[in-house]
Parts: C-alpha cells; structure tokens; sequence
C-alpha cells in the first residue's frame, strides 16, 4: 500500500458482481459517485444500510466523507442518517467487514423508495483533517472491528 495514495478498491464479497469503482462526472466535480451494490428497498422513516462493494484506502490524516447524491435526496425526500458518514483511514482492510462501505439512508417519505443495483446512491469526497497538540489517539490504537468498533 506504500505507493497508493488514495483511493477505491472492491471488497472480496463483491468481486466478479459488476461493482464499479467511483468517479467523478466533470473536472471540477468534488464527488466521486458511488453506487449501490444491490437491490434495495427504503422504506418510510426506516434506515438501510445500503452496501456499495466497495472500501476505500488514504492517507492516516484523511477520512472519506460519504453525502447522499442531491438528486435522490431532493426529489425523494432522502437523506443520509447521520448527515455525513465518515470512513477513517483505518476503517480500510479492517477483519470485522474488509471496509465495505455502506450508506445509511433513511426516507422521510411515505411510500417506499426502490434503488436498483447501480443506482448512484452517494458521493464520496477525501478531505484532510487537522489534530490538536499533545493527541496521542494513534499511539497504540488500533481498529479491530467496523461499525462502532471505537466506542461509544
């Protein structure tokens, strides 16, 4: 992993299911989108974990910040529960889930709202982050699960 940078790589589980790897649409875009990886029902004022396939590797002062795509979230009344989902760099290869990233979206409507595989459900923007003077949160910490495995 010494020469990648950044980046996203499909997780075991998904291989050989047509997942595709995030891109961005014009030069400026700051989103990379991400797809949904099945099939999946939103039903009213329930959240779904959406799967993507996908896991996503950066550098140990960035995280992956996940927004649901506005056109979903405007025209269906959908948002993503915790308004931004955050990927830390040590979310990547970790032995509870490989990584795989899934969306947690919620429907605020009153009909159900299907998302077929493939669907542009999310996009993904890298951002640095800053630390204050004396953290010490990386030194012998290490992840050993996924979803919530730091605590509450």
């Amino acid at each position: 992993m010494t020469d990648k940078i950044r980046g996203f790589q499909i997780v075991s589980a998904y291989e050989g299911k047509g997942i595709k790897l995030p891109g961005r649409k014009t030069g400026s875009s700051a989103g990379y989108d991400i797809e949904a990886a099945e099939n999946v029902t939103l039903v009213p004022h329930k959240v779904v974990l959406v799967p993507t396939g996908l896991k996503a590797y950066m550098q140990n002062d960035e995280y992956l910040g996940i927004h649901v795509r506005s056109g979903i979230s405007i025209k269906n009344s959908v948002s993503c529960v915790n308004s931004q989902g955050i990927i830390d760099a040590d979310y990547y290869n970790n032995p509870e889930n490989e990584g795989h990233i899934m969306v947690p979206l919620i429907n605020h409507g009153e009909k159900n709202f299907f998302i077929a595989k493939g669907t542009r459900v999310a996009q993904g923007i890298f951002y640095k982050y800053l630390t204050v003077d004396g953290d010490s949160a990386g030194v012998g910490a290490e992840r050993t699960g996924g979803f919530g495995s730091t605590g509450k």
